[in-house]
């Protein structure tokens, strides 16, 4: 990254509605870099739709959005060139191999010495083994990590993650708890979903609930304080808000 703006991702005053059933409103967010950001939320409270607002999948109604610098109305090209997705589906074509698909993705994101760079990352997600297996006869979980390695191929600066460790084994988990820890600490971001309270608190260093529009923060900074009953404070207190709608 050389001119890395003051925050991975800034949204401002964002609404998002479907018809006239509105999802998101008036939500505000930043990012920091080298930063995990977690959402918590009920199904249906929005996390998924403002995941793909961010990856440039959705426009938003009102508000302003950039991901890496790149404000997302004027120049959303631009940010998906920083931006890596991993969603519920898997964007793998089922008939091709895995190092098949890594070399279909490097072509589009038009990275010119690519064999190197799809090998380091079927190694770091340990698919190496089954590099040339075609995707529909992997299990789930191996597919997920092969889904993971195409969002990581072209070293983006934003991860956006919708519960990525659905259908994971434990291996696949650690594997990918790993591989979080390292973007950020290399200075990138990430931004996910997940279910898994446990799992979310011990991946991320910020922690908010989606209710109502809006994001909650019950406690803004809680990982790496060395200080274990803080993250039991907020567990409990998302607990809470998810129960109460707070």
């Amino acid at each position: 990254m050389t001119t890395q703006p003051p925050e991975a991702v800034q949204v401002r005053s964002l609404e998002k509605s479907f018809g006239e059933w509105p999802v998101l409103w008036n939500l505000d967010l930043s990012v920091p870099w080298g930063q995990a950001l977690v959402l918590f939320g009920a199904n249906g409270a929005g996390k998924t739709t403002l995941l793909r607002i961010l990856a440039t999948h959705v426009k938003a109604d009102h508000g302003s959005v950039a991901v890496a610098g790149h404000n997302l109305r004027n120049r959303p090209e631009n940010a998906r060139r920083r931006i890596g997705v991993v969603g519920h589906r898997s964007l793998l074509y089922d008939d091709l191999t895995c190092r098949e698909n890594l070399i279909y993705y490097s072509r589009l994101f038009g990275l010119k010495d690519y064999k190197p760079r799809v090998d380091e990352v079927l190694a770091k997600v340990r698919l190496g083994d089954r590099a040339d297996h075609r995707v529909r006869t992997l299990s789930n979980g191996m597919q997920k990590r092969a889904s993971i390695a195409r969002a990581i191929l072209h070293q983006p600066d934003v991860l956006l993650l919708d519960e990525p460790e659905t259908g994971l084994d434990r291996e696949s988990v650690s594997i990918l708890g790993t591989l979080l820890a390292e973007w950020t600490d290399s200075g990138r971001s990430v931004v996910m979903t997940t279910h898994d309270l446990d799992l979310g608190l011990s991946w991320g260093h910020r922690a908010g609930v989606l209710r109502g529009g809006k994001i909650n923060f019950p406690d803004a900074e809680f990982a790496d304080t060395g200080n274990p009953s803080k993250k039991d404070d907020v567990r409990q207190a998302i607990a809470s808000a998810l129960e109460s709608g707070q």
